[in-house]
This record gives structure tokens, sequence and C-alpha cells, in this order.
């Protein structure tokens, strides 16, 4: 007998209809399509599992099927309408206005696979690899990703990051980040380009060891959720893109499964 979720990354009867919702229309023509949810569902069980394409489980439609919609929605950009969507949701079921006034930046080094595009060696880190530089609200939620070479200075990638902020979100005022982020002139860049205020969150002096920084918590539990996915454990993409979509797709799966909690 089939049940509800096959596997714990499945998502649920609420889950879907919260998703569903936001996918875009079928082709009416063409041979008779495979359950979105279906599809959906293997995508999310490689994301958190961290397998291969090609060894995804035999009941779930063929790999290169499943890939190839990942793809399509990647390029048409249904995963960042859908994450957006869901997020501007979450934050509405929190009491909060749709759009932030606030974003935390961080980035975070991790190791690739062998190939790849965009590779680079972060000497602070000892990393080779790529660099996924973050903009979160004070919930956590993602508001902007750029994935890029490790090679690549904090100061320089931000403006990637924040452009994309720039782009699509009007009431930001203030901007908190590391002591990373004060340096080339990134913070008057700022005022000047967004009328933004740059905020670095510096550590207390003498203090050595692990501390709970103001704000900057924020963005690295974020990480800290996305790492819990094993896709996310290293970077197995071959495109920046790719990785920057799986990242909204675990981001997806955990919204889903917050709006279906608060519905119950």
């Amino acid at each position: 007998m089939r049940t509800e979720c096959e596997y714990p990354s499945d998502v649920t009867n609420r889950q879907w209809q919260l998703i569903r919702q936001l996918l875009p229309p079928r082709k009416r023509r063409g041979r008779r399509p495979i359950p979105r949810r279906r599809i959906v569902n293997a995508i999310l069980y490689v994301v958190r599992s961290g397998c291969q394409w090609r060894m995804l489980p035999k009941n779930y439609p063929n790999w290169s099927t499943v890939y190839g919609v990942f793809r399509q929605w990647r390029i048409d950009g249904t995963w960042q309408r859908v994450h957006d969507a869901l997020r501007e949701k979450t934050r509405k079921e929190a009491g909060k206005k749709s759009t932030p006034t606030v974003a935390v930046v961080d980035s975070q080094s991790v190791r690739t696979a062998e190939g790849g595009d965009e590779r680079g060696y972060d000497s602070a880190k000892k990393i080779t690899g790529r660099k996924r530089h973050l903009a979160v609200d004070t919930l956590g939620l993602l508001l902007a990703v750029v994935v890029h070479g490790a090679d690549c200075q904090d100061q320089d990638g931000a403006k990637w990051v924040l452009s994309q902020l720039g782009d699509r979100f009007r009431r930001i005022k203030i901007v908190f980040g590391d002591i990373a982020y004060g340096r080339s002139g990134l913070p008057a860049w700022t005022a000047a380009t967004f009328g933004w205020i740059l905020q670095t969150v510096l550590r207390p002096v003498g203090v050595s060891g692990f501390v709970v920084l103001p704000k900057r918590w924020i963005v690295e539990r974020t990480f800290a959720w996305l790492i819990r996915h094993r896709r996310h454990a290293r970077d197995y993409e071959k495109l920046p893109a790719s990785s920057e979509a799986l990242i909204q797709i675990a981001m997806i799966g955990l919204m889903a499964r917050r709006l279906a909690k608060a519905k119950n």
C-alpha cells in the first residue's frame, strides 16, 4: 500500500498543495506527463541524500527526466519564483511584511568535486573550491545567493549579492556583515549605489574562540540548515547556477515544512 511519503524527503499532501500552485502550467501537447509530485520528490531526495542523479531509486521517474525538469526550471526561473513566493508566505506567517528592511550577508567556502566551472583557492580557509555568498533576512530566509570561485574576496563577491538585493528589494535600509565587508570601500559603494547602511559586526576585543555575534549568527544558522542537506556538504555541480538552484530548492523544502505545520 502506497503511503503519503515513501522517503523522509518527500513532500506531504499539505506541502505539495503549497508548491503545486506555484509551478508553471503544463503543456497541452505531447505524451502523457509524469506526475510532477514524483519529480519534485526525486529532486528533493537528491538534495537531502546527496546521491548522484543516476543513482535515484527506481521508484522515482527516470533520472534523465528528473534532471531535465530540474534544469529547465532553473533556466526559466521557476525555482526562483517558487522560492520567493514561499518566502513571502513564511514571512507573513511569522507576522512580518512580505519584504524585509534588514539583510545579513556572509560567505561559506566549500570544496568542489573534480572539474566544474569557477573554482579557486581560498588562502584563508585553505580550501580549493567555491564560495556560497548568501544574503538572508532576520528569520534566516534566503534573499539572494551567488556561487563563485573561492579565490574571490568577500568584499568583491558581496557586490554581486548586493546587486541582486538592489534589483529585487526596495525596502532594505541596513545590511550587516563581518569585518571583511568593511574593506575596499564597500560600505561607501553600498551607500552610493543603493542608499543602504552596510554595518560590520566586530568580534569583542580580547575574546578568543567561538563567540555568538549579533546579527551574524542568523546567516550562520542558515548555512547550518543547508549543510543538513548532504548535497551541500560539498559543491558537486559543474555550473555555479546549478549550485544556486539547489540551495533554493533546499530552502523551498524547509519553508514548505514550516508552512504546512503552521496550518495544522
